[in-house]
C-alpha cells in the first residue's frame, strides 16, 4: 500500500483522529426543515454547520479539476462517490478551528455511512431526524416560492420517494445502534426548536435549569 494516497489517507484518519470532533448527522426529508433547525443549532449551541450539498456546489464554483469531474457527474445523472463527500468533508472539519460539527444531508444512503466510518473513523455522537410527513413537506415545498426549479410537484415526489428508499437504511442503521433522535419536524419551527434543544443542552444544564 505504498501509494502516495494510502499515505495522505492515513495522514488525515490520524489527523481526524487526534482533532476528534464531535459529528452530529442531520437526516431529514426536502421541506422537513433542516436547515432552519442546524441555523438554530448553529447560533444557540456553536456547532459548525456543514451541508454536502453546498461543499459539492462550493467545490464546483471553484472551478478545479475535481469541481469539474463533480460537474460532469451531476450533468450525466451519477451520484457523486462517497470518496468525494467525504474528502471534502474531512477537509472542511480539518480547517475549521471548531470540534463540534452538524453534518447535514449525509449520509445519503448505507454506502455513503459505511464510507465515512472507514474513512475517517468517526461513528457520530447521533443522528437528528426531522420526521415529517409527505403532505406536509410538499405544501412547505410548494409554498416555498424560493424560484428553485427544482420545487414542482413531479419533482418533489421523486426527491420524497430517493429519500424514502436511500436514506431510511440509514436511519434504521442508526436505531438499531441506539444513535437516532426523531424529532416531529410537522410542529411550529419554535416548537420544533424546543425539542432539538432539549437533545443538546447537556445533562448537568438541564439539572439546574
Amino acid at each position: 500500500m505504498g501509494t502516495v494516497e494510502a499515505a495522505t489517507k492515513q495522514a488525515i484518519e490520524s489527523t481526524l483522529a487526534q482533532k476528534k470532533p464531535k459529528v452530529v448527522f442531520v437526516l431529514g426529508g426536502p421541506g422537513s426543515g433542516k436547515g432552519t433547525q442546524c441555523a438554530n443549532i448553529v447560533e444557540h449551541f456553536g456547532y459548525t454547520h456543514l451541508s454536502a450539498g453546498d461543499l459539492l456546489r462550493a467545490e464546483i464554483k471553484s472551478g478545479s479539476e475535481n469541481g469539474t469531474m463533480i460537474q460532469n457527474m451531476i450533468k450525466e445523472g451519477k451520484i457523486v462517490p462517497s470518496e468525494v463527500t467525504i474528502k471534502l468533508l474531512e477537509k472542511a472539519i480539518l480547517e475549521n478551528e471548531n470540534d463540534k460539527f452538524l453534518i447535514d444531508g449525509f449520509p445519503r444512503n448505507e454506502e455513503n455511512r459505511a464510507a465515512f466510518e472507514a474513512v475517517t473513523g468517526i461513528s457520530p455522537e447521533f443522528v437528528l431526524f426531522f420526521d415529517c410527513p409527505e403532505e406536509e413537506m410538499e405544501k412547505r415545498l410548494l409554498g416555498r416560492n424560493q424560484g428553485r426549479e427544482d420545487d414542482n410537484i413531479d419533482t418533489i415526489r421523486k426527491r420524497f420517494k430517493v429519500f424514502l428508499e436511500s436514506s431510511l437504511p440509514v436511519i434504521e442503521y442508526y436505531n438499531s445502534k441506539g444513535k437516532v433522535r426523531k424529532i416531529d419536524a410537522a410542529k411550529p419551527v419554535g416548537e420544533v426548536f424546543e425539542a432539538v434543544k432539549a437533545l443538546f443542552t447537556p445533562v448537568d444544564e438541564k439539572a439546574a435549569a
